[in-house]
């Protein structure tokens, strides 16, 4: 881990009771998010893509510490924060925002969008009404909305317009990190490149480091600087989204790859084999967690959980094959 990073996450865990009653103890434990380890630069976008039910939301949600760790370390900035009740982590907050998926969901309809964007300016904050107003507007205006907006209700707008609203919330309090929870998923394709477009620009304009989560590992290659990418609680492979497909290693990864659409009809590939279903996070195999849906399983994987161990470059893989490079050449 580089202690100059603005986010180091090491071994973070989260696991869930199932079963029991209110006075007896859980009969057995999901492990959503199960030994977890990566960071993020300042500046830097990292991708992080995998199946439904992988974990991605979870660990959002304890990045910025919105659910509380089973084990771990979450280092935010110089602060050591997976420990932290919520009233030591208040001051933090502002220092990172969320994203949700559902633009809808996420928006009080009771509250203006005056109301919404200013929204956590409400702990803390020194600015005055005609302040946090004027505040308001200028956030709006920076994601391409109107002052005449200030007044109007969440149900008055499109779910672009919608997740517009949400990014300014995110950036009213100036945050260093944002975490974007699959942000563009419940929109249009066309929609989808205008917020990818503006979330690009506020990067640069204000220095944003993002923790961007989606399933579509396409949009991942193009907006972020690295991807990683998690199965069933694990990541698998973080490396540079730059020429992705074509240098991932991990048998997981490739079949992912494998299964983008491609825009040129006359291109096809053979599918890379996988079979079965994900694992069920509250009976997690032993060994590598793939170890069950992997053509290329042998010896070790169904015994050792494979480390994440740097195999060139920034590239990382957990993967016994090949003396932990996983499966030489990518996807073209």
């Amino acid at each position: 881990m580089n202690h100059a990073s603005l986010l180091e996450v090491t071994d973070l865990a989260k696991h869930f009771p199932t079963g029991g009653g209110f006075f007896s103890r859980p009969t057995g434990w999901v492990k959503a998010v199960n030994g977890v380890s990566f960071s993020i630069d300042r500046g830097e976008s990292l991708g992080l893509v995998g199946e439904s039910g992988c974990g991605k939301s979870t660990l959002a949600r304890l990045v910025v510490r919105l659910l509380t760790p089973t084990g771990g370390s979450i280092r935010f900035g110089d602060r050591e924060i997976s420990a932290l009740d919520r009233h030591d982590m208040q001051p933090l907050r502002k220092r990172m925002q969320i994203i949700f998926q559902d633009p809808h969901a996420s928006l009080d309809p009771r509250m203006t969008v005056a109301a919404s964007v200013t929204e956590p300016l409400l702990n803390g904050s020194t600015l005055s009404k005609r302040e946090q107003r004027s505040l308001a507007a200028d956030l709006l205006a920076t994601v391409g909305l109107q002052t005449g907006d200030l007044d109007r209700y969440p149900h008055e707008f499109s779910g672009g317009q919608r997740q517009r609203i949400g990014i300014a919330r995110a950036l009213c309090v100036r945050p260093e990190l944002v975490v974007a929870d699959e942000p563009v998923s419940a929109l249009d394709v066309s929609i989808q490149a205008q917020i990818l477009n503006l979330m690009k620009d506020l990067q640069q304009q204000f220095g944003l480091a993002y923790l961007f989560i989606s399933h579509d590992i396409s949009v991942v290659e193009q907006f972020c600087d690295r991807t990683a990418v998690m199965y069933a609680g694990h990541l698998v492979e973080i490396a540079d989204a730059n020429g992705f497909h074509g240098a991932c290693r991990h048998p997981y990864t490739r079949a992912l790859v494998a299964a983008v659409p491609r825009p040129d009809p006359q291109v096809t590939l053979p599918p890379v084999p996988t079979e079965g279903e994900p694992p069920d996070s509250a009976d997690l195999p032993s060994g590598c967690p793939y170890h069950p849906r992997c053509p290329h399983a042998f010896g070790p994987c169904p015994v050792e959980r494979p480390p994440l161990i740097e195999v060139v470059g920034n590239h990382q893989v957990a993967c016994w094959l090949n003396g932990g490079k996983g499966v030489e050449g990518g996807v073209p």
